[in-house]
């Protein structure tokens, strides 16, 4: 018999680095680890679905929810509050299946801390860093996504130091490369973590035989 117990995957890097994208393909390569859904306290948007993009809550019901200490993190941005349910990584975990986080290092350290402090999560979150390796590969990349002005390419990479000089923070460092790469080298991760011993109940079939631990 053998059973991994499972797990909550982080993952964070600078504005630019590639986190969504090597997050969407780990999801796609790897059917046992999920995507954990945003709750939000702002109205849906045109196209929209609930529980799928979003889980959309009222703002008494979202501030209710923060009282009661439910979420993993939670932050007010541009006046509507986002966060992460303790109990959306609980309900993955509770069809076998690990769960996938994205979030940037501030909400990383609140996750850990919270993760530390409750005995049904604590031992069970795994983080990850991504960065490219320099601030001239980071800002030739931010520029080529031809999305941002300059003055916000500039604020960026401003915020990228101080969040690449946090690194060490982190269980992982994945120096980013090219998306194939990146993706192989988050997959060996995953896979070796879900391999851990300290995530295992293993016992020894023989046939015939009462079965024990294997020591």
């Amino acid at each position: 018999m053998h059973q991994s117990a499972p797990f909550l995957l982080l993952i964070s890097a600078p504005s630019g680095a590639g986190k969504t994208t090597v997050s969407q393909g780990l999801l796609n390569a790897c059917p046992g680890i999920g995507r954990i859904i945003t709750c939000t306290s702002r109205a849906p948007r045109p196209g929209e679905v609930d529980g799928v993009d979003y889980h959309f809550f009222s703002r008494a019901d979202f501030e209710q929810r923060i009282a009661a200490g439910q979420f993993l993190e939670h932050a007010n941005v541009y006046g509507d509050w986002k966060g992460i349910l303790k109990a959306s990584v609980r309900a993955h975990w509770a069809t076998g299946r690990d769960a996938l986080l994205s979030v940037d290092v501030q909400g990383a350290e609140t996750i850990r801390r919270v993760v530390a402090a409750d005995p049904s999560l604590a031992g069970r979150l795994v983080t990850v860093f991504i960065t490219p390796g320099s601030r001239a590969e980071l800002e030739a990349r931010l520029r080529g996504r031809d999305a941002d002005a300059p003055e916000a390419i500039a604020r960026r990479l401003d915020t990228a130091e101080a969040e690449v000089s946090r690194w060490a923070e982190f269980d992982h460092l994945l120096v980013s490369r090219s998306r194939e790469e990146d993706l192989d080298r988050l997959r060996s991760i995953y896979e070796a973590e879900r391999c851990r011993s300290a995530r295992q109940e293993f016992r020894w079939e023989t046939p015939g035989s009462a079965s024990g631990p294997l020591a």
